[in-house]
């Protein structure tokens, strides 16, 4: 079965509403102006009186719709010309119980009258209409109301027509923008002059493509980054056996080199798992209702650095009210070990770190940071301070957003402080 289109559907939806109308009209209006019709039409007998001054012009046909009567003292009366043709009178006496007010309607031989009475002296005069009138009316107001709604039925339909053959070419550009969103060759400049939701619709598909080849960009050079960052311990190790093997280098000194460069290995491998990793906490979301002790890790991570530096002296400040942060004690390792694996490389003599007031704050009094590095430190493999690359302050950024924490560095007089809050 074909699926209609965008117009068809729309002009299906108008033909809807048309009908709707017409049927709401066509019933419900009739019966809210009957009072109005019924009001003009004893209106109208009214003054079809006015002009029977007396019997004698009874006969003349004053209104070929209208039958009249007149009433004498003595009950006898006399009867317009068209009378018969209008109501069936040879039971008269019913028809004159069924008149007992100035104006009203009475059912007669199954059929509607509407009479209006006037007493003049002696005499009564009666004007009686069948439901002709009233029937006439109708029509003539469900007349109107077809012309009126075919012809609005007609300018919608044209508009619509109008409407949605735009909207439906503006559709396909978008659908051709989004066909070839990885084309660099297509032209992808704004197709859309004013601002409604189909160009809030464009601005988004435009981001996003934007978004996506920044993202392949920033996959591509990540992945030379850790194919660089990989290589060049196996690239060390392999110079260091071949050295043993040419009898250069000593065996102790190619295990000690060997040692250190998979150590290194093994903790960029770890990084990755880890950054592999989060992408599954977040959809688990299950660590954000744990809180861990961070005053624990930190005192567990010193413990793990400072023999590397017994040079530089770590000064804690702590409120133990003041040490449950969200996330699983795994997660605040990574963070708290990536940034003091960061300070080790660049503190001179001194580490303090504070947990106060909900916020953890750790300084290092080494060299400032370039405002210019400042910007994008915490992207993977971004060159930092002496063109140090790499994922420890990437993860800490994640994990930190993920826990929905921040971060923020600033430049001290002496020094650098981040600040987790």
């Amino acid at each position: 079965m074909k699926k209609p289109t965008l117009t068809e559907q729309l002009l299906l939806i108008c033909v809807l509403i048309v009908s709707i109308v017409i049927i709401s009209l066509g019933i419900v209006l009739p019966k809210t102006l009957l009072p109005i019709y019924e009001e003009n039409l004893y209106n109208y007998l009214r003054q079809s009186l006015l002009l029977l001054d007396n019997p004698s012009n009874i006969s003349n046909k004053i209104n070929s719709e209208i039958a009249y009567i007149y009433l004498t003292n003595n009950n006898s009366f006399i009867l317009s010309d068209n009378a018969a043709s209008i109501i069936d009178l040879q039971d008269i006496d019913v028809v004159l119980k069924e008149i007992t007010d100035n104006y009203g309607s009475f059912i007669y031989n199954k059929k509607k009258y509407y009479y209006v009475l006037e007493e003049v002296g002696n005499l009564k005069k009666i004007a009686i209409t069948g439901n002709n009138y009233i029937s006439k009316m109708k029509a003539e107001i469900l007349k109107i109301i077809l012309i009126v709604v075919g012809i609005t039925f007609i300018i919608i339909s044209l508009l619509i027509l109008i409407w949605s053959n735009n909207l439906v070419n503006r559709i396909k550009k978008l659908k051709d923008k989004i066909d070839n969103i990885n084309n660099d060759d297509y032209n992808h400049k704004g197709i859309y002059d004013y601002d409604d939701e189909l160009y809030t619709l464009e601005v988004a598909i435009e981001n996003m493509r934007i978004y996506l080849k920044e993202q392949e960009e920033y996959k591509n050079q990540m992945y030379q980054n850790i194919s660089h960052d990989f290589k060049t311990p196996i690239t060390v190790m392999k110079s260091y056996i071949e050295a043993s093997e040419d009898g250069i280098e000593t065996k102790d000194k190619v295990l000690e080199i060997c040692k250190e460069q998979l150590k290194k290995l093994e903790m960029k491998v770890h990084s990755l798992l880890y950054l592999n990793k989060l992408n599954y906490f977040q959809e688990k979301k299950d660590n954000l209702n744990e809180k861990c002790d961070v005053s624990k890790v930190i005192i567990a991570s010193i413990e793990k650095f400072n023999p590397s530096r017994p040079d530089v002296e770590f000064v804690l400040d702590i409120d133990k009210k003041n040490v449950l942060f969200r996330g699983s004690e795994e997660m605040w390792e990574a963070i708290i070990d990536n940034i003091l694996g960061n300070f080790m490389r660049y503190a001179k003599t001194k580490v303090k770190i504070t947990i106060k007031n909900n916020k953890i704050i750790l300084y290092n009094d080494g060299p400032n940071v370039d405002e210019n590095v400042l910007t994008n430190i915490f992207t993977p493999y971004e060159k930092g301070v002496k063109g140090v690359f790499g994922l420890g302050l990437s993860i800490v950024k994640k994990t930190l957003i993920f826990l929905n924490y921040d971060i923020n560095i600033e430049n001290e007089k002496k020094g650098v402080k981040f600040i987790i809050s």
